[in-house]
């Protein structure tokens, strides 16, 4: 087995869960509700190790993955549903594909409400109003209401890196650079 194979595998899984999720959250008008849990569950992700280790690692048994992750999911006060996928996740040894699962879901909550994502990476972070003002410009060009999931890397310089489906503007000094660099080879 490759290692796309893998990821093929583990994508497939992680549809499927949040689909099944999803369907259970619109059944139960819950939509929201759901969108703040996978908002509380990235930001647990992203600040706690121990937390990502539980979920990645086969050295906890079902058992202890189970038990964690019930504890932790209701401590966030997360819907029934979610606890109950996360549950069933850890039984099944499949809590690996939480994160794949959570963008799937952000994907189809999207799909849902006629909103695009843009990923928008920029040198210093973005305040509200230029947030909402880029959200602005991107929806006259989109068609659709944007939603802004911001990161900075100060390795940029300035400018921004603006991804909307397969489509990305780069306008970042950092490559502005890059270009200058590699025209300046082509004359010397």
């Amino acid at each position: 087995m490759d290692v796309s194979e893998s990821a093929s595998i583990s994508s497939g899984i992680a549809d499927r869960y949040a689909t099944a999720v999803f369907d259970l959250a619109k059944e139960g008008k819950e939509l929201d509700k759901l969108e703040a849990n996978l908002d509380d569950l990235s930001a647990a992700l992203a600040s706690s190790p121990e937390l990502t280790d539980l979920i990645h690692s086969p050295v906890y048994s079902r058992d202890a993955q189970s038990n964690a992750i019930t504890a932790v999911a209701a401590k966030m006060g997360l819907t029934k549903t979610m606890q109950n996928v996360l549950a069933l996740m850890a039984s099944k040894r499949r809590l690996f594909v939480l994160p794949q699962m959570i963008n799937r879901l952000r994907d189809q909550i999207a799909e849902e409400k006629g909103e695009v994502t843009a990923d928008v990476v920029s040198a210093v972070k973005l305040t509200a109003a230029q947030s909402k003002e880029l959200a602005n410009t991107l929806k006259t060009k989109v068609g659709k209401d944007v939603k802004i999931n911001a990161t900075v890397d100060e390795s940029l310089i300035g400018g921004l890196v603006v991804k909307v489906g397969s489509k990305m503007i780069d306008t970042s000094i950092r490559s502005k650079l890059n270009s200058l660099q590699n025209a300046m080879k082509e004359v010397g």
